[in-house]
């Protein structure tokens, strides 16, 4: 058991899954009723999926520290899976707040291991949101309203959103006369 770690350090991986729980409502706010279900192509997860598969992946941090192992079953429903998740989050979120419980792992094995798997996937959350033709608006992610207490579902709106952005998905043309990226 690794018996010592810096408070600093476990604020930041609280605030890490923060930031985590910010990103992966911004993919899925707004999203159609049916993303849940979306088919990108053969062996691609579909949200739900991923969904699934993050919360296995947050869950399997948490027994670094309390023991036991993580694999739920999948939800009936889309919303049930990112509750679900939500609620996982919280209780990792707890455990990090908790100074007298002990990891098997470094709070940078947690950060480099899970925290960072778990955030790819919030990436390719918004990556299959325009791929399923409802594309998620960029923002100034330093800018973001995370707040380290706060994982649950109800996160902020952005607070810097991209002013180039156009709801079918394409950057308007800058000032500049060059051409942003998609």
């Amino acid at each position: 058991m690794t018996d010592s770690h810096d408070a600093s350090a476990r604020r930041m991986l609280r605030h890490m899954l923060a930031a985590l729980a910010y990103r992966t409502q911004k993919a899925l706010r707004g999203a159609p009723d049916d993303f849940g279900a979306y088919e990108a192509g053969h062996g691609v997860r579909t949200p739900h999926e991923l969904v699934r598969h993050m919360t296995t992946v947050i869950g399997s941090a948490r027994a670094k520290m309390r023991g036991g192992t993580s694999a739920p079953a999948s939800m009936l429903t889309f919303a049930a899976e990112v509750a679900r998740f939500h609620e996982t989050l919280a209780l990792l979120h707890a455990d990090f707040a908790d100074p007298t419980l002990a990891s098997t792992i470094s709070d940078e094995q947690f950060l480099q291991g899970p925290l960072s798997d778990a955030m790819t996937h919030a990436g390719q959350l918004a990556l299959l949101r325009r791929l399923a033709g409802a594309p998620v608006q960029g923002e100034n992610f330093i800018l973001a309203a995370v707040r380290t207490d706060d994982v649950g579902e109800r996160q902020p709106e952005p607070a810097s959103p991209d002013p180039h952005w156009q709801p079918g998905g394409t950057r308007a043309q800058s000032d500049s006369g060059a051409r942003g990226r998609p």
